[in-house]
């Protein structure tokens, strides 16, 4: 219809006749319609690839005017540009199915739709109900379903699912009026193929079944019991679902119960619920109550004592069970902030013993100083020789530098002194950061910055300042006075804390800044902050192989050309520097499954890009020794093999000493054992010795 008026304008100077009225008045109609629809082709026409939304609000509106064949060509016309958007075929297929209602049209579509969207099990259950509402062959309809089983879901919920629509279909054909017949027979091995199908090919794939309550085999059972009248199947079949794992839910017990009760008879309702409350462990009280509404209305005294008996047994036990778990909760609570405070006191020790070691250190040197560069005042020690008086003796220089490990210094006026000087001075001018943990949720944990920001403390309040009122900001530094690159960041309110860790992951100069609450660690041991998802996010993908010079607009103009880009996410490293990883997040599943056809092992730079549905593995977390417990002593060296520690465990101890504080005996075979007493005795600790001995011991070699 567009450009109709310079068409009409030629028509009318053609035509050596009048034009006729119902071609003028057709012609009018013509341009009502036009100026109808011209909004919405203006809006295709202008709109940027896959111009989904702009399709949709087309074809909304061509429903609300009802006419067949417009919303048949609007359709294709979307379909076309957006063939692998699931949710688009699903629409249509559903308009066709419950409109035109034509067999050729509706199974040409649907043939369509699962060959272009061949992972949505949604499709492949359209496409069955339609071959089988318009009475397509039995074997056609069984090749269908072997195709879809070989499509390849993402889930292993979608296998249970295509399987359930195949056994409604082939309980439909069933004659359940005769006792036996072809029909039923097919529907029993089948229902045994699902059963063992999921089993096997599902659970290996998947690492799960897909049906942890057994719906498939449930079914069966009712089948069995309601429209074949066979109650010894249905009973073998709940027996092997309450086998799998289901025997502690009620629901499941009180499913079975209501099938005896419908088709069973009154003794298997009983000891059903007998078995119930016994082995029933969420909802106890729920199953006891049905029993004994069943011994109220259909049973005898003998019935109705035995079942009191049992419930109050029962019930004792459980609420027994719950006063030892909540004690055991309570220990182990108690345990841990036992253990948190014997960690706190550990360090708060390690600390003052660090601070009391600098302390007798500092005194030493300031000894040795005053004593003029002389070993000391033992008597069997060697004086200080110079170059040149014989054989075997270090050089001035070596010994210098071995002095140097024992903390002596070489000459009280040299130049070494002074840095060590200023060192100690600098030690003593920092001030020491104290944490209040009454402030936590006022206050967050700033890290991952650079050690040599300069003034990180005005750096960050201007960078924080737009959240709310800071408060202090205190920067932690070493003894040295180097800034160890993470802070405390304390304002005013706790809502501006809040809004704070939004700026996590804020880049500054050029590394990624970690944002996170300020949590106790020695009361929250296990305290992590993860803030992306870990499941499967079918809107989500992960790109690997990404050339590290990719940025995030370059990415950004990759992917928008296959749907609306809601978020773009460049795995860094702590440094920020890029990993080749990206997470790209789209609107819906629809773009995300486009996009993953479209750019799985597309080149990006001269690199082979992947790209697939995000779906982290998951994280398996080490075995952490347990907390509070004192460390290991060093273990003997044979429990490493009769080759000795690896290199990672190699001891920095002199081996003179090693084999003082650990006496070994030689065996036969050459290999080394402990001795009875050291296998029997802690080990002893070895002799401390004085600089006198070390040197003593150097000087021999």
């Amino acid at each position: 219809l567009t450009d109709m008026e310079a068409s009409y304008a030629e028509y009318e100077e053609w035509s050596e006749e009048p034009i006729p009225e119902t071609t003028i008045k057709n012609y009018k109609k013509a341009l009502q319609q036009l100026e109808k629809c011209k909004p919405y082709e203006e809006a295709l026409l202008g709109a940027e690839t896959p111009k989904l939304a702009e399709y949709q609000a087309y074809i909304d509106f061509e429903m609300k005017a009802g006419d067949p064949a417009r919303i048949q060509l609007i359709y294709e016309r979307a379909l076309a540009e957006n063939c692998l958007v699931p949710d688009l075929w699903a629409r249509y297929n559903q308009y066709l199915d419950r409109q035109l209602k034509v067999k050729e049209l509706v199974l040409s579509a649907h043939d369509r739709a699962v060959r272009n969207c061949p992972w949505t099990v949604g499709l492949w259950i359209r496409y069955l109900l339609a071959m089988e509402r318009h009475r397509v062959e039995h074997s056609t309809i069984s090749e269908m379903f072997e195709k879809a089983l070989n499509a390849g879901f993402i889930q292993a919920t979608d296998y249970v699912e295509i399987w359930q629509a195949y056994l409604d279909y082939l309980r439909r054909r069933v004659d359940f009026t005769q006792d036996s017949s072809k029909e039923l027979e097919e529907l029993r091995s089948a229902f045994a193929r699902a059963v063992e199908y999921l089993k096997q090919e599902v659970e290996e794939r998947f690492s799960e079944s897909g049906d942890p309550s057994c719906t498939i085999m449930q079914n069966w059972a009712r089948v069995e019991a309601r429209l074949c009248n066979n109650m010894q199947k249905a009973r073998e079949l709940w027996d092997n679902i309450m086998t799998k794992g289901n025997a502690k839910y009620a629901n499941m017990w009180l499913e079975y119960y209501n099938l005896e009760r419908a088709h069973g008879d009154t003794q298997h309702c009983r000891k059903a619920l007998h078995r119930a409350v016994q082995c029933t462990s969420d909802y106890p009280e729920h199953v006891c109550e049905v029993l004994l509404t069943l011994e109220r209305i259909e049973g005898t005294l003998e019935d109705w004592d035995a079942a009191v008996q049992k419930t109050e047994n029962r019930l004792a036990r459980v609420n027994e069970q719950r006063a030892k778990a909540a004690e055991k909760e309570a220990a182990l609570a108690k345990q841990e902030e036992e253990r948190a405070e014997q960690r706190k006191q550990a360090r708060a020790e390690k600390k003052a013993s660090k601070k009391a070691k600098k302390t007798r250190i500092g005194d030493k040197r300031k000894a040795d100083e005053d004593d003029e560069g002389e070993w000391g005042q033992e008597e069997e020690l060697p004086s200080k020789r110079h170059r040149g008086e014989g054989d075997g003796v270090l050089p001035e220089e070596d010994m210098e530098v071995e002095t140097g490990l024992f903390g002596r210094s070489e000459k009280p006026d040299g130049p070494a002194a002074i840095p060590k000087e200023k060192a100690s001075t600098s030690r003593k001018d920092i001030p020491k950061v104290f944490h209040d943990s009454s402030k936590d949720k006022v206050t967050v944990f700033v890290s991952n910055l650079s050690y040599t920001m300069a003034e990180p403390e005005a750096k960050l309040r201007e960078l924080f300042g737009s959240c709310g009122e800071v408060v202090e900001i205190r920067a932690v530094f070493n003894n040295k006075g180097t800034f160890r690159g993470y802070c405390y960041v304390q304002f005013r309110e706790e809502e501006a804390a809040r809004q704070a860790l939004a700026l996590d992951r804020t880049a500054v100069e050029g590394r990624p800044m970690f944002v996170s609450p300020c949590v106790d660690k020695n009361k929250n041991p296990d305290f992590k902050v993860f803030r992306y998802s870990t499941t499967l996010e079918k809107h989500k993908l992960f790109i690997s192989g990404l050339p590290f010079s990719c940025t995030k607009e370059e990415l950004e103009e990759v992917c928008k050309a296959h749907g609306n880009v809601k978020d773009i996410r460049l795995v860094t490293n702590r440094a920020g520097k890029p990993k080749g990883l990206a997470y790209v997040e789209y609107e819906n599943e629809a773009q995300a499954s486009q996009a993953v056809l479209k750019m799985d092992g597309l080149t990006v730079k001269d690199h082979v890009i992947k790209v697939m549905i995000s779906n982290p593995p998951l994280r398996k977390l080490p075995d952490r020794p347990e907390p509070g417990r004192a460390p290991l002593a060093l273990a003997p060296r044979q429990i490493y093999g009769a080759r000795g520690k690896g290199r990672t465990q190699l001891s920095m101890m002199p081996r003179a000493l090693q084999r003082q504080s650990n006496p070994v005996a030689k065996a036969e075979n050459g290999m080394v054992q402990n001795s009875p007493a050291t296998s029997s005795d802690p080990p002893a600790e070895p002799k401390k010795m004085s600089n006198a001995d070390f040197a003593k011991m150097l000087l021999k070699k």
